[in-house]
């Protein structure tokens, strides 16, 4: 039986564009889960951050995040990191892609290849 495979995050996004364009090159099966359409629970952030981290999770570099007061981003913490990607999705770096148990933040190819042996 093989691993499930889910890649998380938003349609429109170039990079995940290029992700599913990278695992649909080489005949990967996937499901794909779009933050616009379904969301994304606090609970399932918090398993991501404890694999990851909070830090790898947090796009800071999206409109969405620079967007915010300047107070509100020099205090963020897990908690406010969770609580800020499951209000806005768009915060969350693109694409999340979950293997079994591993996932993998961001579109590298190489990490790609690596994960999947191609």
């Amino acid at each position: 039986m093989s691993e499930r495979i889910i890649i998380h995050g938003i349609k429109a996004c170039d990079t995940m564009k290029k992700a599913r364009a990278w695992l649909d090159a080489r005949g990967v099966a996937y499901a794909f889960h779009d933050y616009k359409e379904v969301g994304i629970d606090p609970a399932t952030l918090a398993v991501w951050a404890g694999q990851v981290s909070w830090e790898t999770l947090l796009n800071r570099n999206g409109t969405t995040f620079r967007a915010l007061p300047e107070p509100q981003k020099q205090t963020v913490d897990e908690a406010k990191a969770i609580a800020l990607m499951t209000a806005q999705p768009s915060m969350i770096k693109r694409p999340v892609l979950a293997k079994g148990k591993t996932l993998i933040v961001g579109f590298k190819s190489d990490a790609y290849a690596a994960a999947f042996g191609s």
